[in-house]
This record gives C-alpha cells, sequence and structure tokens, in this order.
C-alpha cells in the first residue's frame, strides 16, 4: 500500500514538472514566419519583427521559412509549415488563416493622364493600360481583371503594356497607354511614382478613376475592401486627386493558423503594435501597421480571438489570460490528484479485501484442523505454508499488517499441532501404503 501511494505521488510530482516545463520552456520552441526569397517590403518587415521578437521574448527563436511568392507563403500556412505567414487578400488567402495585424493597405489606382476621356470603368474597353513591372504586376493584373469582370467587361478586351516605371511618362506622352494600373499604400509607393512620371511628362495633373461601385465589388470579392483615396494622397501641385475618390484596396496581413492559442497570438500582436517605433527605425512601411478591426465581419482572414481579445481589453486581458492557463492547469492538476485518491482508494479497498480473504482462509483451516486425520493435516500443513510465503513476500513488500496475520498464522499451527498430537495421544497410526511382498502374498492366496 505504501508503495503504491510512493508511486502515485511520484506519479503527480513527474506530471506537475511535465506541465511546468511546457509552460516555461515551450517559447524556446521555433516560432517558423515565412519570408520572401527576394529584397522587399515584406522582407524587411519580417527581419524587423524577430528582431523586436527575440527583444520582447529571449525564449523566443524566430525560424525564417524562404516562400517564393505570395500563393506560397499562404501554401505554407495551410500545410502547417509555418506558424506566421504575410499574406494578400485577394492572392489565395489560407482556409485556416487568422489575422494577427494588418501591415499595409494598398489602394488600386487606375491613373489617367490629364484631360482623358475616360470617366468610369467600362470606358476602359478596348484601351490599352500600363502595368509598371515591378514583382507584384501578376497579382496586380490578376486584381485588375477581378475589377473588369464586376463590370462584364472580359479581361482581354483590355490590352496590358507591362513597362519599367522610368518608361511609363513617355508612354502616356505618345499615347501608347490610356491609363496606367497602380497598386501601393497612400503615401510612398507604386501610385505616386506613377503620378509623378505621368506628371513628369505630360506637365499636367494626372487623375485617378473612381470606382463607384467599390462597396459592391468587396461584397462580390472579399479579398478586396473599399477604400476613399483623399485629396492629395499622391502628392503633386496641385494635389492628386484634387477630391475624395472611391477605389478598392487589398491589404497584407501577418496571419496565422487559427489553432494557434490565443495566448501566443496576443502576445505576438502586442509586441507589433507596442513597437512600432522600432518597426519603423528598420523599414519606414512599419508606420502603415494597423490593428485590424475587431468587429470586420469579413469571411477570410477573420481577427485571431488572441488578438481581439487584447486588442478590446488590452493589458488586463492579455494578463488574464495567464491566469487563466494557470487556474486550468491548477484545475487539471486537481483532478488528477482527485483521481489518484479515488484509484488508490479502491486499490487500497481491494487490497484490504485480499487481506482480510486471507485471513478468513487461516481461520478456516484452523477449524478444518480439528477434525482432520494426518492425511488431512498434511494438506492443511501445505496450505499454512503457502499462505506464511504470501505473507512474507508482502511484508518484504512493506504493504500488510503484521500483527492480525501474525495471529491468523499462529492460530493456524496451533491447530494443526494441537490435533496431531491428539492423533498421537490416541495410537491413530499414520496410513501405510502396502509392502510389495505383502501385495504378492495376496495375489497368491
Amino acid at each position: 500500500m505504501r508503495r503504491m501511494l510512493l508511486l502515485i505521488g511520484g506519479i503527480l510530482v513527474i506530471v506537475a514538472a511535465l506541465i511546468a516545463a511546457v509552460y516555461f520552456w515551450s517559447p524556446h520552441a521555433n516560432l517558423r514566419v515565412t519570408t520572401s526569397t527576394q529584397a522587399s517590403a515584406a522582407q524587411r518587415f519580417v527581419g524587423a519583427f524577430a528582431s523586436v521578437m527575440q527583444s520582447d521574448h529571449p525564449r523566443v527563436h524566430i525560424k525564417f521559412v524562404p516562400v517564393a511568392d505570395l500563393v506560397a507563403s499562404a501554401k505554407a500556412l495551410e500545410d502547417g509549415a509555418t506558424d506566421l505567414a504575410i499574406v494578400r487578400t485577394d492572392v489565395a488567402p489560407p482556409t485556416n488563416g487568422q489575422t494577427i495585424a494588418i501591415l499595409r493597405r494598398d489602394a488600386v489606382a487606375i491613373v489617367l493622364p490629364p484631360k482623358s476621356s475616360i470617366d468610369k470603368v467600362a470606358d476602359l474597353n478596348g484601351k490599352t493600360i500600363a502595368i509598371p513591372e515591378s514583382p507584384l504586376q501578376a497579382y496586380n493584373e490578376q486584381a485588375f481583371d477581378a475589377i473588369l469582370r464586376y463590370y462584364d467587361i472580359q479581361p482581354k478586351a483590355v490590352k496590358r503594356l507591362v513597362l519599367p516605371l522610368a518608361e511609363i511618362g513617355k508612354a502616356v506622352r505618345d499615347k501608347r497607354v490610356a491609363a496606367i494600373l497602380a497598386v501601393g499604400p497612400i503615401g510612398p509607393g507604386e501610385p505616386v511614382d506613377v503620378v509623378s512620371a505621368v506628371r513628369a511628362a505630360t506637365r499636367g495633373r494626372p487623375q485617378i478613376l473612381a470606382i463607384d461601385e467599390a462597396e459592391a465589388i468587396a461584397k462580390r470579392d472579399p479579398g478586396f475592401e473599399s477604400i476613399d483615396i483623399p485629396v492629395g494622397a499622391f502628392r503633386g501641385q496641385p494635389p492628386t486627386p484634387d477630391d475624395t475618390v472611391t477605389s478598392v484596396a487589398v491589404t497584407y496581413r501577418f496571419v496565422a493558423p487559427g489553432k494557434m492559442l490565443n495566448i501566443v497570438a496576443g502576445a505576438i500582436a502586442r509586441s507589433i503594435f507596442t513597437a512600432k517605433a522600432k518597426l519603423m527605425a528598420v523599414t519606414p512601411l512599419a508606420n502603415q501597421i494597423e490593428a485590424p478591426d475587431t468587429d470586420e465581419k469579413n469571411p477570410i482572414l477573420p481577427v485571431h480571438p488572441g488578438v481581439a481579445a487584447y486588442l478590446t481589453n488590452g493589458e488586463q486581458s492579455f494578463f488574464d489570460e495567464f491566469q487563466q492557463y494557470f487556474y486550468i492547469v491548477g484545475m487539471g492538476l486537481t483532478a488528477l490528484g482527485s483521481m489518484a485518491a479515488f484509484i488508490a482508494s479502491r486499490m487500497a479497498r481491494r487490497k484490504s479485501e485480499d487481506d482480510l480473504r486471507q485471513v478468513d482462509r487461516l481461520i478456516a483451516l484452523a477449524d478444518r484442523a480439528l477434525g482432520a486425520d494426518h492425511a488431512e493435516l498434511e494438506r492443511l500443513e501445505a496450505e499454512l505454508n503457502l499462505v506464511i510465503s504470501w505473507f512474507v513476500k508482502g511484508q518484504a513488500r512493506g504493504g500488510l499488517d503484521s500483527t492480525g496475520f501474525s495471529v491468523a498464522i499462529a492460530h493456524a499451527r496451533h491447530a494443526i499441532d494441537k490435533r496431531r498430537d491428539f492423533l498421537r495421544r490416541e495410537g491413530e497410526r499414520e496410513p501405510q501404503p502396502p509392502s510389495a511382498s505383502g501385495a504378492t502374498g495376496s495375489a497368491a492366496s
């Protein structure tokens, strides 16, 4: 019994130690993050993020997972090959992805030369549009095709001319293109560069084509969202645009799988939002980082519950989450202890019942000895020896009550010896096997 209790106690100690080890040392595990194989703003952000995380959480080790493009980044998250990924909402968003932070919001700007006759998207049908050469040009072209399809314009009905940025102005001046597609942030980026190139080539103020149905496009394709481009967003003098223009936008997001623990997702979000100044020192684009809207009902890349809890309740939620985990672990240990106690109690009860059966066996053995003959006494002696052997082994394990068993064994021994003495005094002989000669003589007679 004592040995069993020690074993159960040891198991509880080991389980508690394992839980503590997992809780306190699990941050040493790698946190895998996708990164571009090409030099890009995303790669700079990931590098800055790794630096901040390791500064705020020294136990965390960031492991980079190189990917070829945005599609591969989303696929890596979907396949469980990474814990965090940078994805673009309109480019194969992962089905298991949930938003940690919005890294950038890129407006889709269709830039028109000064005095353009194009007033609406439908007017692009049959025209040629320039697309700045960049690693993202294929994705930007796909976004443009999605907009055209909303207006029932076949993508092939609008010709494309992919050009280096330095040649955009000349193409506009030579009237080889009717518009330019520029996708980028409201701030430094591709739209500002395109507007500047067109302005320099035409010496006029470029215009931004309004997409008035942006809200409807976003509902039809959740990879987009409606955005208002404010006056002067793309700089210049006079400012471009000269009035607020409605368009669509795509967002780059830092996403995690939905199965990531809330406390981990909240800690990552906290590190990003509280260290924005540090991130900006590495890449100015970090200025565009923003927290996701916790009320957003977008069916793709929803806000991770851990991030939503942190954004809603702030630091208190973050520490409450720690307390919740301690509470859960405590409840688990309590339940485990209760279960172990119950098992120990049942085993002790079963052991006690087994011990009582052996005591009863000894008492019955003593009772049978009162009327036994020599042959029966030999059998009872052998049975007593078996019980004594079992008792000695139990004593060696330290799990038997020696007092009760000693009395019962002595009682049985006394009964057998007393009966044997009685039979000896009465002169009853023990039965002898017949001799060989006696058997032969009987047969002869």
